[in-house]
């Protein structure tokens, strides 16, 4: 009798171990999927964060940069003064003539 009172509860307890173990692959399953999602959510979050903080954060700028930006505005402003130059002596040229035409010869 004895024999069969265990053997019913290694049964029994055969049963629900494996009841258990499929509960827990069930719920292994749905925890995957659930940290998959969670996880491509996170790496949104974290690209749109990298995207942002790009935009946001101010840089310093280097020397080169500096550098480059004070030429190329020097280049622009010996360009603007030498077709200032150009324009006032063509000016120049144009009232000196026209003053010279306008002058009366005394008699």
């Amino acid at each position: 009798k004895e024999n069969e009172i265990e053997k019913a509860t290694k049964e029994k307890d055969a049963n629900y171990k494996v009841k258990e173990s499929t509960e827990l692959d069930k719920t292994v399953a749905e925890t995957t999927s659930d940290r998959s999602g969670v996880q491509a959510e996170l790496d949104a979050v974290l690209e749109y964060l990298q995207k942002i903080e790009e935009e946001c954060i101010a840089k310093a700028e280097t020397y080169e940069d500096r550098k480059a930006r004070m030429v190329a505005e020097l280049a622009g402003l010996k360009e603007a003064l030498r077709v200032l130059n150009e324009e006032t002596e063509g000016a120049l040229i144009q009232t000196a003539s026209l003053r010279g035409v306008r002058r009366h010869t005394q008699a």
